[in-house]
């Protein structure tokens, strides 16, 4: 079995560091600032992390929007989960995409990413 890539992120990757979650670089980025919000904790669906790292996923949400505004000025982001296998879930840890988007990045931006 393979590594879990998010429990050990290589260190040029790491964007933030909390108590309960990180934030890597996504490997590979939709858009400049593409950023992963991860729970430290191994665990693979959200509905299964404590109300507290859900609660700090959100508020690093918010700080990392911030920092992507000022570093890049994205004109808006779209964020996103897959929960499950089923709904596309490739690595199976927990993760929220934080994605800037950019004015004509995608000739028709609808539905996101």
């Amino acid at each position: 079995m393979k590594p879990c890539p998010f429990c050990q992120p290589d260190s040029h990757r790491v964007l933030h560091e909390g108590n309960l979650v990180r934030v890597i670089a996504d490997g590979f980025p939709v858009s400049p600032g593409h950023s992963l919000i991860i729970p430290k904790r191994h665990i693979a669906s959200y509905g299964d992390l404590t109300t507290s790292e859900q609660s700090e996923m959100w508020q690093t949400l918010g700080i990392m929007q911030d920092r992507l505004k000022k570093d890049l000025t994205p004109d808006a982001f779209n964020f996103g989960m897959n929960d499950g296998q089923a709904a596309g879930q490739t690595v199976p840890h927990c993760h929220l995409h934080l994605i800037p988007r950019f004015e004509g990045d995608l000739p028709d931006p609808r539905g996101g990413v």
